[in-house]
Order: C-alpha cells, then structure tokens, then sequence
C-alpha cells in the first residue's frame, strides 16, 4: 500500500474535530468497554481497515478482553464465547456496517432493544457510525497500522 495520502486531523481539522466529539459521547454509554471495542473490532473487520483492527484489538486487550475471543470475532455466530448480548451487538454492527444488503432487521432491531432499551440501542447506533465513519477516513487515506 502506497504511503499515507494525508492526515485529516491536519487537513481539515474542523470535520475531524466534529467526528472526534461523536466518539468522545461514548465515554458516558451504557456499554461496557469491552462492548464498544467489539463493535468497533467488527465493524473494522468487515471494512478492511487494519490500523483500525490494529487499534481496538489493542484497546481491547487492555480491558481484559481474550485473545481467544478477539480470534473467534470474525465467526461469532459459530463460536459460543459470547453472551446474548454481546451477539445482539454483533449483529447490528454487521446489519448497519452492511446497509445496503438488507439494512437492519426488524428482528436485530427488537434483540438489541430488549437488552439495551431505546436509549442504549440510539448509542450502539451512534458507535456503530463513528466507527464507519473512521474507517472511511482510514482505508482511503491509507492510515497503516502500527505494528509493534
């Protein structure tokens, strides 16, 4: 991969101020630490976005997250490591990173709500977009990973 193409923190700190003001609402999230990182691990995934995969594996190691765990995202649905609501999660970063497939069920929808009421879905939603949105930033721009 060609080397990075510019750094939008730089470029056009306005936007990336805004978008950074968006993560930082997280902070206050009824999710654990751990759930936002897999929503972000998966969300990553699905869009090729290494240093963004790179980034919340790390993040999620620190908060005690399993290597195990962190190998078996990519087949969650198989692998019976994960907690019913920890699955709704999933499933609505893969509906929502993948919109335009079959946007989100009616049936994801109603899942994540049982677990998390209105409230806590809206903040999935909101960290699910972020995190598309720093992986649209990251991929074409051609942020690498820093592997240590």
């Amino acid at each position: 991969m060609e080397a990075l193409r510019f750094n939008m923190a730089k470029v056009y700190p306005e936007a990336y101020k805004a978008l950074s003001a968006v993560e930082a609402l997280h902070a206050n999230s009824k999710l654990t630490p751990i759930q936002k990182e897999l929503i972000k691990i998966r969300a990553s995934q699905i869009n090729k976005c290494a240093f963004c995969i790179n980034m919340h594996t790390a993040d999620a190691r620190k908060y005690g997250e399993t290597e195990a765990r962190i190998y078996l995202l990519n087949a969650w649905r198989e692998a019976q490591v994960y907690t019913p609501e920890e699955r709704a999660i999933l499933a609505i970063t893969e509906e929502i990173t993948e919109i335009s497939k079959n946007g989100l069920s009616e049936a994801t929808y109603q899942e994540v709500v049982k677990y998390f009421d209105v409230d806590g879905t809206a903040q999935i939603i909101m960290m699910i977009i972020a995190i598309n949105s720093w992986n649209r930033i990251a991929i074409p721009l051609h942020y690498l990973p820093e592997v240590k």
